[in-house]
Order: structure tokens, then sequence, then C-alpha cells
């Protein structure tokens, strides 16, 4: 009999492999480090905290970088809940934007406050308070509650092929709110390696680089920050000295409530893309704000989203020359779009008339490797008006002009000249209120 089991483990052996049980690591990977002690999102956290934080989150602006800089001003309750309360300002481009967020007490996720920061209240939670998902205050919650260093896994991300969140290592870390001794807490997904930084005893991690999880190719950020600065027992509000910009537009007479409900869509100059472009306000004047949602399409399929664009967003003359570039005020040589779906946020510099305005696509590459075909761009002409709703006299063709003369003369009739009123109003020439 054991001549038998042993025969037929020899051939099972040939056929299909070593009869070795299957290595741990390949089902849980183990972490854990040699630092005594606990830690949940929010441990610490109180009154007259401080936090300076260089953000970004894939689902603003693709992870555009903004600052949040956050105050604790004291308790608000929410009917039987009592949660923190936190002034905020966040500067975000030419724009700041001054509001509140109620943070909870058991995980400092936001769960409301001032409706401008609504976007901003998004990426923080999905990003600095991310870790919440795993460790709370709350030590009855199953599968939350703090956090040993020590353990072996804090639990698994829930994504498709998402691993284990690990305690990794322990690291002497250097950013700009200063030198801390941190725990490095990972994850892989999509065959990268994402990485937060904690502190014993400290609110929000310090640190944080990220990547989404992806099926093939090079994964894009999923969210990265550093913390600028920290102070404690800050008694008076830092935030009290910023005004949110949107007061200063309203103030000169801009729109602050508008949505992107011009829309274009067209091919490029030589085919080798399709754009589907939505822009507001309806009316772009000088001084004011302007935002914009440009898709990158397939020229073969209009529900196939390009990847990895590199473009710029530009302002030409009749030559095409560039005269102003959006990828250079941001600091950077181009724009970067991974999904396809960019949305740009602007202030109107243009002087009231006819602005060419160009999204120029210098092709399809990772971020850094510079693309191996030839440039295509579209071309978009848009009234710019004067902060009085004027534009110049150029604007008005000349054959309206003598429209006009040839009516007060008595040479054409009124309805005649109606047309060319009319024909004013429909190229946005002339405003109605």
């Amino acid at each position: 009999m054991k001549a038998t089991l042993l025969l037929i483990s020899a051939i099972t052996a040939l056929l299909f492999g070593s009869l070795a049980a299957p290595s741990a690591s390949a089902q849980f990977q183990s972490g854990g480090v040699d630092h005594e002690g606990t830690w949940y999102a929010g441990e610490g956290l109180k009154q007259g905290d401080f936090f300076s934080y260089s953000m970004c989150y894939v689902d603003y602006k693709e992870c555009t970088t903004f600052e949040l800089d956050m105050w604790i001003k004291g308790d608000i309750q929410d009917g039987s809940e009592t949660k923190w309360l936190a002034e905020v300002a966040v500067f975000d481009g030419n724009k700041i934007i001054v509001g509140e967020m109620e943070l909870g007490k058991v995980a400092p996720e936001p769960t409301g406050g001032s409706k401008e920061l609504g976007v901003y209240r998004g990426a923080f939670k999905s990003s600095v308070v991310w870790l919440s998902a795993f460790a709370t205050s709350n030590e009855d919650a199953y599968g939350k509650g703090p956090k040993a260093f020590s353990d072996i896994s804090w639990g698994k991300i829930g994504n498709i092929g998402g691993e284990q969140v690990l305690p990794m290592k322990i690291e002497t870390l250097t950013v700009p709110a200063g030198t801390w001794e941190t725990v490095q807490v990972g994850w892989k997904t999509g065959g990268a390696e994402s990485s937060v930084w904690i502190v014993d005893d400290f609110p929000f991690p310090i640190k944080a680089k990220t990547y989404t999880h992806v099926s093939e190719g090079i994964p894009p950020t999923e969210y990265e920050f550093v913390l600028l600065n920290y102070k404690e027992n800050v008694q008076e509000s830092p935030i009290a000295q910023y005004q949110s910009t949107s007061v200063d537009y309203a103030a000169a007479g801009c729109e602050t409530d508008f949505d992107k409900s011009t829309g274009i869509k067209k091919p490029t100059n030589n085919f080798d893309y399709q754009l589907n472009i939505f822009y507001g306000p309806e009316d772009l004047v000088q001084g004011c704000e302007s935002q914009w949602l440009i898709k990158f399409i397939s020229k073969y399929d209009d529900t196939e989203f390009l990847n990895q664009v590199q473009y710029d967003f530009l302002v030409v003359d009749d030559n095409l020359t560039p005269l102003r570039s959006i990828a250079q005020e941001e600091g950077v040589d181009f724009l970067y779009s991974p999904s396809g779906l960019a949305i740009l946020d602007f202030i109107v510099k243009e002087d009231p008339g006819t602005a060419n305005y160009v999204v120029w696509i210098y092709g399809l590459a990772p971020q850094g490797i510079v693309p191996s075909v030839a440039s295509d761009y579209l071309e978009i002409s848009v009234p710019i008006y004067a902060s009085d709703g004027t534009t110049p006299v150029e604007e008005i063709p000349s054959w309206i002009k003598n429209n006009a003369g040839w009516w007060a003369d008595g040479s054409i009739d009124d309805d005649s000249f109606v047309q060319g009123i009319q024909f004013l109003i429909k190229e946005g020439i002339m405003r109605v209120p």
C-alpha cells in the first residue's frame, strides 16, 4: 500500500509539478515593524492644531497640485454627534477658496462644511485620511480600531488584485514641516508600490505617494501629499487673513456660479484626434475666471478616450504664434492627461475682442517621454468681453456698418437692419441682458 501511494505521488509530481504546499507569501504578505504602540487616523488631534499640505488627487484635475491649510477651531454639535470644526484655506493656482470643514472624531473624515470646498474636501478624505478605512479610534468596530505597528497586516484594499496594507519599515523622513521618525505603511496595486508615512501619536500622515490600480501599462498617481507646516496651540485663526478670490471676482462683476455649457466638438487640424470641449461661463470676460473641460477622443470611436495625452492650452496670434501657455503658467513644459479627460481653470487675460485659443496635442506618451509623432492642434476663436460687457468696435463686420448707414439714410428697410442686429447677437458680438 505504501509503495502504491509513493508511486501515485511520483506520477502526480511528474504531471503537475512539485507537491510542496504553496508559499504563504503568495496568498498573504507579512509586515510589521519593531515599534511599540498603535495608531489610528486622527490620533492626538486637538483644538489649535494647524496643518498645511501640498497635495493632489486623481479625481481632481488628474492630480493637479494645490495647497490646503487647516486650523482646528474647536467642537461643533451635529445632532447627537460632536465633530471637529476646521477652518480651511485652499490655494489652487490663481484661486483661493476659504471655508469650513466638519471632521468626525471616530474617524477624521470630512462630513460637511462649505459648499465651495466640496471637491477639495473629497480629495482630503480620499488621500490624507484614507487610512481611516483601516484604522479608527473605535475599538469596537470589526476590522477597524487602532492598529499596532507590529501587526503583520492592517487589512486588504478592496479593488481587484489589491493586496495587504502593511507596516513596512521605520524611516527617518525629512519634509518641509521638519524631520520625523516615521513608519512607512505600504501596499502594492497594479504592479506599483504605494507608500504612506505616518508618525506615532500624530493625527495625519506626513507624506504619501500612491498609484491607481491598472491591469496593464504604467499606473498613474492616485494621490500624493506632503506636510508643509504644522503648529500646535494656535489661538488665533491663521485662516482669517485670507479671502476667497470669488469675492473679488463677484465685486468686479464676474460670474462666479456658472456651468461649462458651451460645447465644441471637432477633429484636430490634421484629423489625428477628436476633441469634445465644454467651457464656461458662456461669455468670457477679461479678468474673470474661465473653466474648460476637454475630452480627448479617438478619431475612430466617439466613446473611446485617449490615454497619456501630452498637450498644452495656448493663446495664439493670427499666425499661430503662441502668446500665452497655460502649461508654462503652471511651471511645466506640457500639460498631461493620463485618462483623456482634462479640466482647466484659468483667468481670462486676453483683451476684449476675439481670442484664438488652441489645444495643442504633442502626442500620446507616458509622462516625461517625448511623443514620437508629429503634433496636431485645434484652434478655437472665442469672443472676449470687457468687464462692462462691450467688445471693440473692430469686431463689427463692415457690412453691418454699411447697413446701419443705409438704414439711417432710408436706403434699406427695418427688416434688413434688424437682420444685422440679429447677426451681432448670434455671433456674440452684441449681448442682450
